[in-house]
C-alpha cells in the first residue's frame, strides 16, 4: 500500500507541475478573458457625471440628496466549473506514453487550476454507465489535487458508458448555471436529448479524447479484439483491405454523426489525442470563444 500511495502522489504531482506551468504560460489569461461570471452585482451609488447614462440615475436617492446619483454595478466574476469525466473501461485504452484517462486528468487539471487561479469554484462528476462520484464545487489548490487523484484512480463499479445518466444527474443537482467540461471519448449510446437539456441550463463544452490506434486498423493479419466495456471478443483479419476500408468508413460516419449532435445542441467541442501536445487545441478553442464575444 505505501508503494501504491507513493506512485499515486508522484503521478498527481507530475500532472500538477505540468498543468500549472501551462496555466501560467499559456491558457490562464485566455480563460480569464473568455469565461465570465453570471451577471452583474450592485456595488454602490455615486454622483452623476457628464457622459453617464441618464437611465442609470436612481431618482429616489437623487430626491433625498438633492443631487443626481446613479447606481454603480460590478461584474460578478465568480464562476463554477464542473468537470464531468468518463471513467469507463475504455478510458484505460492508450499507448505506452499516455492512456485516455491520463489525458482526461491532465485536461481537467488545466481547467481546474485556471479556475482556481481566477477565484472560481471547481466540482467533479465521474461516471461510467452510472454516476460514480460527485464532488461539490470548492476553491483551493488542495481541492484541485484531490480531483486529479480521483480521476486517475477511481475504480468504477460500472464498465460501460452512459452519458445521458451523467448529464441528467448534473441538471438535477446544479441549480445555477455552470461551465461544464464533458470529457469522454463519446463511444456511448445516444445522448442527444440529455445533451440539449444540459446545454440550455449550462455552458457545456465537449472534450473528445481519442487514441491513434482507434482511428484505423493495423495491418497485422488475424487479430483478436476485445471490447473493454463488454468483454466481447472478435477475431478480425486486419490485412483485408475490405475490412480496413469498412472500419474506416464506419468510424468516419460515427464521428460525423457525433459532431452533428454537438452542433445541434449548440455545444463547443475540443478534439484531443493521446500522446500529443494539447495546448494548440486549447488556444484554438479560446480563440473561437473570444471571437463570438
Amino acid at each position: 500500500m505505501p508503494d501504491r500511495l507513493t506512485a499515486i502522489l508522484k503521478k498527481v504531482r507530475k500532472i500538477e507541475l505540468a498543468t500549472r506551468g501551462i496555466v501560467r504560460a499559456a491558457v490562464g489569461g485566455e480563460y480569464h478573458s473568455v469565461f465570465k461570471g453570471q451577471g452583474i452585482d450592485f456595488d454602490d451609488f455615486r454622483e452623476y457625471q457628464p457622459g453617464d447614462e441618464v437611465r442609470s440615475i436612481d431618482w429616489n436617492v437623487t430626491a433625498r440628496s438633492g443631487a443626481p446619483y446613479i447606481k454603480k454595478f460590478v461584474e460578478e466574476r465568480e464562476l463554477t466549473v464542473f468537470l464531468v469525466v468518463d471513467v469507463s473501461a475504455s478510458k484505460n485504452f492508450g499507448g505506452q506514453d499516455q492512456s485516455k484517462r491520463e489525458l482526461a486528468a491532465e485536461i481537467a487539471a488545466t481547467f481546474a487550476f485556471s479556475a482556481i487561479h481566477n477565484q472560481d469554484k471547481v466540482g467533479l462528476l465521474l461516471f461510467s454507465d452510472q454516476p460514480e462520484l460527485f464532488v461539490a464545487p470548492r476553491k483551493g489548490s488542495t481541492h484541485c489535487l484531490r480531483l486529479i487523484r480521483e480521476i486517475l484512480y477511481c475504480e468504477p463499479k460500472g464498465r460501460g458508458t452512459d452519458i445521458s445518466v451523467a448529464l441528467d444527474r448534473l441538471t438535477r443537482h446544479l441549480p445555477r448555471r455552470c461551465l461544464v467540461l464533458l470529457i469522454s471519448d463519446f463511444i456511448a449510446p445516444g445522448f442527444d436529448r440529455a445533451l440539449k437539456v444540459a446545454a440550455v441550463r449550462h455552458d457545456v463544452v465537449a472534450v473528445q479524447i481519442t487514441d491513434a490506434a482507434e482511428e484505423s486498423l493495423p495491418d497485422v493479419g488475424w487479430m483478436r479484439l476485445e471490447d473493454p466495456e463488454t468483454g466481447e471478443l472478435l477475431q478480425v483479419q486486419t490485412s483485408s483491405r475490405r475490412v480496413q476500408e469498412g472500419y474506416r468508413l464506419r468510424r468516419a460516419a460515427w464521428q460525423t454523426g457525433l459532431d452533428q449532435t454537438f452542433k445541434t445542441a449548440g455545444v463547443d467541442k475540443i478534439d484531443l489525442h493521446t500522446g500529443s501536445n494539447y495546448v494548440p487545441a486549447l488556444h484554438a478553442f479560446f480563440k473561437r470563444r473570444a471571437s463570438r464575444r
